[in-house]
């Protein structure tokens, strides 16, 4: 499991061990940021109780399978979100380093 570490070792146990529960079932995963895992699972934990509002099936499975499709659809939106925002800023940036340049030859001919 990749994560961020940091230097606190939260729920942890000495070999990397953190106890979560998600929808009600224990799991123990390996990671060396207890919080950060602990915050993952408490927000895939969410995501699946909320879909279990919405929705008339008790099948854990089919309720994990709609879980990740909304965390997946969540994170594709962000991601074009992300990627117009990224664009924008690299054309400004180059736009700006290209009248940066300008004013910088201008100002050696000047000064040549």
């Amino acid at each position: 499991m990749s994560q961020p570490s940091s230097n606190g070792n939260g729920n942890g146990t000495p070999n990397g061990s953190v106890r979560v529960e998600i929808f009600d079932q224990s799991y123990s995963l390996r990671g060396t940021d207890a919080e950060y895992i602990q915050k993952l699972a408490a927000f895939v934990d969410s995501k699946m109780r909320a879909v279990s509002a919405q929705t008339s099936t008790i099948d854990t499975l089919r309720l994990a399978v709609l879980a990740a499709l909304n965390i997946a659809d969540e994170y594709h939106i962000l991601k074009r979100k992300y990627d117009v925002i990224a664009s924008e800023i690299n054309s400004r940036a180059s736009h700006l380093s290209g009248a940066l340049d300008e004013v910088l030859q201008e100002s050696a001919r000047k000064a040549g």
